[in-house]
């Protein structure tokens, strides 16, 4: 029997309509990003060690959100605030340093030029998980 609690209707609420479209988004950016980084980490760590460090950083917090996001528990959705933080300054610190000194980034990374490479969304994405996360929030507890 299906339970018809407030914290089921949470999950539902986070994992349905606009929150299923930013999972799947950021599934796709955790596999890109791990995939990226693992190449360039491998084959060309000498080259750019930070940046490539980075990318592998983003790659985490990608998948975290993507994790978090699919769970949707009180928890998970703590986590993924946390995480969609940590993305949005880091695209913003990283965007920045990136134009600053272009030397320490002499290959694109996931969140240099704020995510240029992926059409801006490294710096949407973020700003549209702390809307969504605020849209299904509960209701505030006055007890």
């Amino acid at each position: 029997m299906p339970d018809n609690s407030p914290h089921d209707s949470l999950q539902q609420a986070t994992r349905t309509g606009f929150g299923r479209f930013l999972i799947a988004v950021y599934a796709v950016f955790a596999v890109a990003a791990t995939s990226r980084s693992v190449v360039q980490l491998t084959t060309r760590f000498d080259v750019a060690p930070i940046a490539y460090i980075l990318s592998a950083l983003a790659a985490v917090v990608y998948i975290v959100a993507t994790v978090g996001l699919a769970r949707a528990t009180e928890t998970s959705r703590r986590v993924v605030t946390v995480s969609c933080v940590i993305e949005l300054v880091g695209v913003l610190a990283i965007g920045a340093l990136s134009y600053i000194q272009p030397g320490d980034f002499p290959d694109a990374t996931v969140w240099s030029h704020f995510g240029q490479g992926y059409v801006f969304i490294p710096v949407i994405l973020p700003i549209a998980g702390l809307w969504w996360l605020r849209r299904t929030a509960p209701a505030s507890r006055t007890d």
